[in-house]
């Protein structure tokens, strides 16, 4: 008997994982539209949404924060699936995030990246969400690979159209198959060269062909605009550059900036509006530094002429101790009857007397009275004077300052 209960328990063990690996390679057999079931359809085909208000999120499962939604109608790409989710091609509108640490600007078009390291991260965006805290990784870059900037920057991340290989979920539930198998490669959205690609840019896929840019009668006209304020302001640039060659004393940016700042304010202007508004922020510091410039420039000619002032202010005082080396006293020569004829007094610009003068014996005939009034120095000999209890100068010579 126990053969047989072990051959009898073994068959129940084999029937049981069948089923249960039958049941988990089945995702997606809830068809609500109908039509041919998920688990026949190869990858990739197009898909047409069957519900309204159904969340795009960033990952298979409602733990990964969601980025969007679709309503019924939509079309979306399947790439494959997981469980009871789908992989989708990102839809228009769609970004994702990558380090500007990794990313150098094309010099030939600044609306691309240039990626400069290997496995640089890209991660899912959502507008709920700052990039900091954008937590699924969709996609690792390498050197070389061009990515497409959407003119905006946030924690020191760009803003980019999701990348080849970046990849959304949805659920399976609300998804129904509407064409066969594509063959060939995977379509892919497009940039057409000169057309700004935004998330308000309408763009289409079909089953045999790329989805590309839709530019219809109606706004081709805005195209047109777009493309001309986009070469208007390559040429601006060229401009700045050349004004930014010039002495800082020569550079005139009034002209450039007005121009950039018709750009930047008109509408149909694209992504050229954005550029343009960037430049001229640049162009106001730039305009700063040539203030600041000449603001220097002026503090520095007046210092240089308040230190012409006080060297000559200091010769001055440097002449004046010289040729106090060679009189006896300074100061102005005043007639100081006192003391008896012939004798003096010398004062100082307060009026208050420094010394008692009066001539020596080389000098006595002289007549001195001519010098009364003026700053003079006297050449001659210092002793002391009782009768002022103060200094006397007893000169041969008598020499005007004034």
């Amino acid at each position: 008997m126990k053969p047989r209960i072990n051959s009898i328990i073994y068959i129940i063990m084999v029937c049981l994982v069948t089923v249960c690996f039958g049941q988990e390679a089945t995702p997606g057999t809830g068809m609500s539209g109908g039509g041919e079931s998920v688990q026949t359809q190869k990858f990739p085909y197009l898909a047409e949404i069957t519900g309204d208000d159904v969340l795009i999120r960033t990952g298979p499962g409602r733990g990964f924060y969601d980025c969007g939604k679709f309503n019924k109608g939509d079309k979306v790409q399947v790439v494959g699936n997981q469980f009871t989710w789908s992989k989708i091609v990102p839809p228009a509108g769609k970004f994702s995030w990558i380090s500007m640490q990794y990313v150098k600007i094309d010099p030939e078009d600044p609306s691309y990246g240039i990626v400069n390291g290997d496995n640089v991260r890209v991660w899912a965006g959502a507008e709920n969400y700052r990039p900091s805290f954008s937590t699924s990784l969709q996609v690792k870059l390498n050197k070389g690979d061009k990515v497409k900037l959407l003119g905006e920057q946030l924690d020191d991340y760009y803003k980019i159209i999701p990348p080849s290989g970046a990849y959304l979920w949805i659920s399976t539930e609300f998804t129904k198959p509407t064409t066969p198998t594509f063959e060939g490669p995977m379509p892919r959205i497009a940039v057409t060269p000169g057309v700004d690609v935004s998330p308000d840019s309408e763009m289409t896929t079909d089953a045999n062909t790329p989805a590309t840019n839709i530019i219809t009668d109606s706004n081709s006209a805005v195209v047109n605009i777009a493309q001309s304020q986009l070469e208007k302001y390559y040429d601006l640039q060229k401009q700045l550059e050349e004004e930014r060659a010039k002495p800082t004393d020569q550079q005139d940016y009034t002209e450039i900036k007005d121009a950039l700042l018709e750009i930047a304010n008109d509408e149909n202007a694209g992504k050229a509006a954005r550029y343009a508004q960037a430049v001229v922020e640049q162009v106001k510091g730039y305009e700063l530094a040539i203030e600041v410039g000449k603001a220097v420039k002026l503090q520095n000619q007046e210092l240089k002429k308040t230190i012409e002032r006080i060297d000559k202010a200091r010769a001055d005082k440097l002449a004046e101790i010289k040729d106090l080396g060679r009189f006896a006293v300074i100061g102005k020569l005043e007639n100081f009857m006192t003391y008896g004829a012939g004798h003096y007094r010398i004062v100082d610009n307060s009026d208050m007397t420094i010394c008692t003068a009066l001539p020596s014996e080389t000098a006595s005939g002289k007549d001195f009275s001519s010098y009364v009034g003026k700053k003079v120095g006297l050449i001659g000999t210092i002793e002391p004077y009782k009768q002022t209890a103060g200094a006397l100068v007893r000169f041969d010579d008598v020499v005007v300052l004034e």
